[in-house]
């Protein structure tokens, strides 16, 4: 057998790492143009979609001033602004998924079948669970707006949480019987098999990341720009662990928020609702852990940990010192009762958010290369 000259071993390396690097710039152009077509998509998509909201009359009711007197005096001209602006964001996802999708059935060996990314291992949950979370979200909305149900309308709490509980506890089985997972990751620490617990834990995440995205949802533009911050850093994650598919959905995410936000900046034209907030809170709980970040979640989705915290701090100190620690939960509505301007708000903890997940996505790199 000939040796290899050092030459012939540069040559192979070389070999290697270019095409290394033709695959991740291929992958990196199929996420850049998926988020801006999601992007345009959405767009298009708007306005008759606001011309439908306003000629069915499905705007958001008020809740009542005896409950919250507070919330009423700070946004009451905010009643019947359109709702369900959810839609949007996962309706443009699942369009682009299963366009995608069928065009790399019927044309298997044409380039366009590479820009699918519906994968088993890596979108099929997320993708489940966010159109299941949107859907009980979009009946909630829908009695919300007619006044059926408690207080204002809507769907009683105890009844919302036994619901995205039971949509957690089917991804949670997804995990352990489909995708026989139990490894939690310590970040600067290293993996530690759950077993069993491995269940209980993935439900905490995705029941307390679905409602605290929906406690931010109270201000214009509030949840939809922490979102995108949110999922634009476990995007870059999801990237770095090769985990192109998810990236991707991540993307499409990102660009439909960001249509989203367009109309849903001050003074909004619609809202997000909570088949968007709700189902969105899911998707986020469940692509941290496919990326086995979870611990790193509540750094990335600081806004939304705060305002839940504030929510719980609130009920606690009225329970044990008979008064409010704030003027209204949660903590934005407060920062609104004591005047700051909505706008001001919402700039200033998108700046945060944005802070926060690079953060976040620092320490998850800075982990990657410890390993």
């Amino acid at each position: 057998m000939c040796p290899i000259d050092s030459y012939g071993i540069y040559s192979f390396n070389e070999s290697l790492i270019s095409m290394e690097f033709a695959l991740e710039s291929f992958e990196m152009v199929r996420f850049f143009l998926l988020t801006a077509l999601a992007f345009v998509v959405a767009m298009v998509a708007t306005p008759p979609f606001l011309r439908f909201l306003h000629h069915y009359k499905l705007g958001k009711t008020i809740r009542d001033k005896e409950t919250a007197p507070v919330f009423v005096s700070l946004h009451a001209k905010k009643a019947g602004t359109p709702t369900m602006g959810g839609i949007l964001i996962w309706g443009t996802v699942l369009f682009l998924i299963l366009f995608f999708f069928v065009l790399s059935i019927l044309f298997p060996n044409a380039s366009i079948s590479k820009f699918n990314f519906l994968s088993r291992s890596e979108t099929l949950l997320p993708l489940g669970a966010l159109i299941a979370s949107a859907f009980v979200g979009l009946i909630d909305d829908y009695l919300n707006i007619r006044g059926i149900g408690s207080h204002a309308g809507g769907l009683r709490a105890r009844y919302r949480l036994m619901l995205y509980f039971l949509i957690a506890c089917f991804g949670a089985w997804w995990f352990s019987v489909k995708l026989d997972w139990d490894i939690l990751h310590i970040p600067f620490w290293g993996d530690v098999s759950l077993g069993f617990f491995y269940i209980p834990f993935f439900i905490l995440v995705i029941v307390a990341t679905s409602f605290s995205v929906n406690n931010t949802d109270g201000l214009d533009g509030l949840a939809g720009s922490s979102l995108v911050t949110s999922f634009g850093a476990f995007a870059i994650i999801a990237f770095t662990q090769g985990r192109y598919d998810l990236a991707i959905f991540c993307g499409a995410i990102l660009g439909a928020l960001l249509a989203f936000l367009w109309f849903n900046i001050h003074p909004a034209k619609f809202f997000m609702g909570d088949t968007g907030a709700m189902s969105l809170g899911v998707t986020l709980g469940i692509v941290a852990l496919l990326t086995n970040t979870a611990l790193l979640l509540p750094i990335i989705g600081i806004i939304f940990v705060a305002e839940s915290a504030s929510i719980i701090l609130q009920i606690g100190f009225r329970k044990q010192f008979k008064r409010k620690l704030f003027r209204s939960a949660p903590f934005h509505h407060h920062l609104e009762a004591i005047g700051c301007p909505e706008p001001q708000i919402v700039m200033r903890f998108w700046l945060i958010s944005m802070v926060a997940a690079a953060l976040g996505v620092s320490l998850a790199l800075l982990d990657a290369l410890r390993v």
